[in-house]
């Protein structure tokens, strides 16, 4: 009595299928394979940079302006 056999599962899965309806299933399925897929390579990613590649520095534009901010917003003269 404490397991459940193929039958058991089999009509749970009909259940849920008639509750939730095959389409939004699907959409589960699909969004929980992508965070997976992100999750992998977030992880393949962050080996990487663990294991000594440097990043390239980002290049912008603008001139680089040492000091301390005061305010948020640029007052020109």
């Amino acid at each position: 009595m404490g397991s459940l056999s193929i039958w058991h599962w089999l009509i749970v899965l009909v259940i849920v299928m008639l509750v939730f309806g095959t389409k939004k299933l699907r959409n589960i399925g699909a969004d929980l394979g992508g965070a997976v897929r992100g999750f992998k390579d977030g992880m393949r990613e962050g080996g990487d940079a663990a294991a000594g590649a440097v990043p390239a520095p980002q290049v912008t534009g603008g001139k680089t302006v040492d000091g301390e901010v005061k305010s948020r917003t640029e007052t020109k003269a």
